[in-house]
């Protein structure tokens, strides 16, 4: 069997009185969507924390590419190829999409004007539509600020940015919330670009038809636990929401 790129075993994470994680495993392999569900308070929120480093555990042990790792701040989870999307975009909304795809890794002017941080900002936008283009990302003008953009195009540009950057883990964070039916469609094919670049994708999502739409394998968190592993093609809707209240007992291998 092959070996997880990325493996979080045993994961607790408390605050105060309640234990946001109880010994949490979490698995993803290269090139592949892999969902976390679990109902509201199940843990998701606070294991992709842990993963992509923004919040430290109290147990367990993380590994990437077999070797333990451990992410300080989310700066060092990037550092080895993780980014995450976070559902408010994390997005500049007054700079323009080019800006915003290099933010806090913006290209500077060399020459005599590497001194002083000139930005070079013809290289930002030709990179900008490279990375645009090959995700298939339509942006009609990449000048404008992200603000004018519709909910599906900030989106990608948000997508974009973590692509760009991302050579092992992306973690998307209920990706088409608030979008509209076409939009959704869009983001969607993009995550399945991503996958196709041998990217993994760990898709966080309330919306199990898109759940099973996208993803290849599903796992679910209750009560700060994985409770059940599925491959996407083998299960349903009602045997996800069964195993996420709690009326499917056991683990299902994936």
């Amino acid at each position: 069997m092959t070996e997880p790129l990325l493996r979080a075993a045993g994961l607790t994470k408390r605050y105060g009185q309640v234990h946001a994680l109880q010994g949490a495993d979490f698995s993803a392999n290269p090139g592949e969507v892999v969902a976390l569900i679990g109902d509201n308070g199940a843990g998701k929120s606070t294991l992709v924390k842990v993963l992509c480093g923004a919040i430290q555990p109290d147990g367990g042990q993380i590994s990437l590419d077999g070797q333990v790792v451990h992410f300080a701040n989310p700066f060092e989870a990037q550092r080895h190829g993780i980014e995450t999307v976070y559902q408010d975009l994390s997005l500049a909304p007054d700079l323009d999409a080019a800006a915003n795809l290099h933010l806090g890794r913006e290209v500077f002017r060399g020459g005599v004007l590497r001194p002083f941080h000139v930005l070079d900002r013809a290289a930002m936008r030709s990179s900008a539509r490279s990375a645009f283009a090959e995700l298939g990302v339509d942006l009609q003008d990449i000048d404008v600020p992200v603000a004018s953009l519709s909910g599906g195009q900030r989106q990608s540009v948000a997508v974009a940015r973590a692509v760009a950057y991302a050579s092992k883990v992306i973690f998307m964070d209920e990706p088409t919330a608030a979008l509209g039916v076409v939009q959704r469609g869009r983001v969607l094919d993009t995550i399945r670009r991503v996958r196709d670049r041998g990217v993994s994708v760990v898709l966080i999502s309330h919306n199990m038809p898109e759940v099973l739409a996208v993803s290849d394998r599903v796992e679910v968190l209750r009560l700060g636990r994985r409770v059940a592993r599925y491959v996407t093609a083998q299960t349903s809707v009602e045997e996800l929401v069964g195993a996420m209240t709690g009326a499917l007992a056991g683990e299902a291998a994936a």
